[in-house]
């Protein structure tokens, strides 16, 4: 490497760094990860001495190693700060280093399928997301790929389809589907990394995000419909207990945290507690729905008419007649039938 063209690397790498530095200063602060001074990246002077450079370099290493995969995740999700360029930035940062650990791996993917997000138009349907478009759309960041996806890549598309067949977000949890598309990722090693290999997983998480979503979606939905539902019968508090809320949960407040949620699983494509916790909570609304209408349904079946009910005093024990009765007891809106909870899953294709 000639003095010019090195030259040219260290200013080049200096532009990145300033991009970079204002990112990782707001992620700083966002987990309270101590951020080390460094004047001449605050000073955003134009041309620094090469040991400042070099100073960088170690400061955004010893931050790549404090930063985990869901802390990116969560900040670039919910805050505006950084600009594409800047997105672009750190995912050519991430890409270009020289050993990648599996950390590194789980940011890369998650930045990949940010970075497509960004790109591609909003109302783009999936039948479009074929491996030739992303690659077409990753080509900033990875350069010219061959789309082909590999071979060994082919069980993608089957989770892909298993999970589109998914009805709600329980039968896409207890399915294990997300586990078995995170097991295909860290089974390939450093083939991951091979760009024809990223472009089929950006590809197939993107798709995963789109159906969590739409799947979260639905359960939200129907929960907010339930419990306008039981609210419209008189119900004014549920036993969520099972889904980790009070034995007496207002309705006004379950649909305060369904809003709330709405925003929150934005930040957080995974099963887990908070998704287990939505599952659960809709396993409740439709217990107390289904209990509501029982209910209802005996209270509404007819009586005997007066001389029947004295015929049928009057008659001897061993009468054939049948004895009516209306039940008395108000329904327990709050005694829904306990089952087991979806096992957790911290697997996390994004």
């Amino acid at each position: 490497m000639t003095p010019t063209s090195q030259l040219s690397d260290l200013a080049a790498e200096w532009r990145d760094a300033r991009l970079l530095y204002p990112l990782y200063a707001a992620l700083a602060r966002e987990f309270v990860i101590d951020l080390p001074r460094h004047s001449d990246l605050e000073a955003g002077i134009d041309a620094p001495p090469q040991e400042s450079v070099e100073q960088t370099r170690q400061l955004f290493s010893e931050l790549d190693a404090h930063i985990q995969v869901h802390q990116l995740r969560q900040f670039l999700q919910t805050t505006t700060v950084g600009s594409d360029e800047a997105l672009r930035t750190l995912l050519v940062h991430h890409l270009h280093k020289q050993e990648h650990t599996d950390s590194d791996r789980d940011k890369i993917d998650f930045l990949l399928v940010q970075f497509f997000s960004h790109c591609a138009p909003s109302r783009l349907e999936d039948a479009d997301v074929d491996a030739a478009y992303v690659a077409q759309m990753l080509e900033p960041v990875l350069g010219t790929v061959d789309s082909k996806v590999p071979e060994w890549l082919s069980p993608l598309d089957e989770v892909v389809q298993t999970a589109n067949g998914c009805r709600n977000l329980n039968q896409l949890l207890t399915s294990r589907i997300l586990e078995k598309g995170r097991k295909l990722k860290t089974s390939c090693g450093k083939k991951y990394f091979l760009p024809g290999a990223m472009v089929a997983f950006t590809r197939f998480s993107f798709l995963m995000r789109r159906i969590f979503f739409r799947l979260m979606h639905q359960d939200l939905n129907a929960i907010l419909d339930g419990l306008r539902e039981l609210e419209s019968r008189g119900v004014e508090t549920l036993d969520c207990r099972r889904a980790q809320f009070s034995a007496e949960e207002p309705i006004a407040r379950l649909r305060m945290i369904c809003q709330s949620w709405k925003v929150m699983f934005h930040a957080e494509y995974s099963s887990g507690q908070p998704v287990s916790m939505l599952v659960d909570l809709r396993a409740v609304v439709e217990a107390a729905l289904a209990k509501n209408a029982k209910n209802a349904r005996s209270a509404a079946k007819p009586t005997a008419a007066p001389k029947a009910r004295a015929q049928a005093a009057a008659a001897p024990s061993n009468s054939n007649v049948p004895d009516f009765e209306v039940s008395s007891s108000s329904p327990d809106w709050n005694d829904s039938a306990p089952t087991g909870q979806p096992e957790a899953d911290d697997s996390n294709p994004k």
